[in-house]
């Protein structure tokens, strides 16, 4: 099962072109099986987007993106979020309590958003988006080699904000995923493994970083 780990929606993000629909729509034209909308410091289209998921029965999960002092953490399986501006590691230590998990976004982008080798600090982080579409390659194998040293979990996602980047890079979950718990725990289990899309196939990036 191949999902997009990091989409934006325009509603609750305002540098994003999409609307839910549109996200959905390309994502299944492209051969994804679902997507997670991870809007920055918002998961207020929850009800929204599990309406559409039943309408459609395509599968579509919420998490959110949240900016902590260090840079941004990818966050599943927290319903109230934080009202205030956190460090990385007190975020992740109410994540955690919650059942929830939390992965480093783009860590070596040169954004100010990125915590960059922090992300070696931080023992609970459940894994790091190695390769994100709107990052250089330079940067996302940085991050690729700083997660395997550390030996977490690898994800691909797109950052898409416009259509036709979403897929450029996505996870594979071998076993499938039914909802937002299924999402955690397979991560938890670090049963995941980052894709690309290259000629309109996802293929492994392990077994492409030779011809990247």
């Amino acid at each position: 099962m191949i999902i997009d780990m990091h989409v934006h929606e325009k509603k609750y993000s305002t540098d994003s072109m999409m609307s839910l629909e549109e996200i959905v729509k390309q994502a299944k034209e492209i051969g994804l099986d679902g997507v997670c909308i991870t809007d920055h410091d918002s998961n207020e289209i929850m009800e929204e987007a599990h309406q559409l998921k039943k309408n459609t029965g395509f599968l579509i999960l919420v998490g959110v993106e949240i900016l902590t002092y260090e840079g941004d953490l990818i966050v599943f399986g927290l319903k109230e979020l934080p009202k205030h501006m956190m460090h990385a590691s007190d975020l992740l230590d109410l994540i955690t309590e919650k059942g929830g998990v939390g992965i480093s976004a783009h860590p070596y982008r040169q954004n100010n958003r990125g915590m960059e080798d922090f992300i070696k600090k931080l023992p609970k982080l459940a894994g790091v988006e190695g390769f994100n579409g709107n990052t250089s390659m330079e940067n996302n194998l940085k991050a690729y080699q700083a997660a395997t040293e550390m030996g977490i979990p690898i994800f691909g996602s797109s950052d898409a904000h416009q259509v036709d980047r979403i897929g450029k890079y996505a996870t594979w979950f071998p076993e499938g995923i039914r909802d937002e718990k299924d999402l955690i725990e397979a991560i938890k289990d670090k049963n995941v493994k980052p894709v690309m899309c290259k000629n309109g196939v996802f293929k492994n990036i392990s077994k492409q970083l030779v011809s990247i």
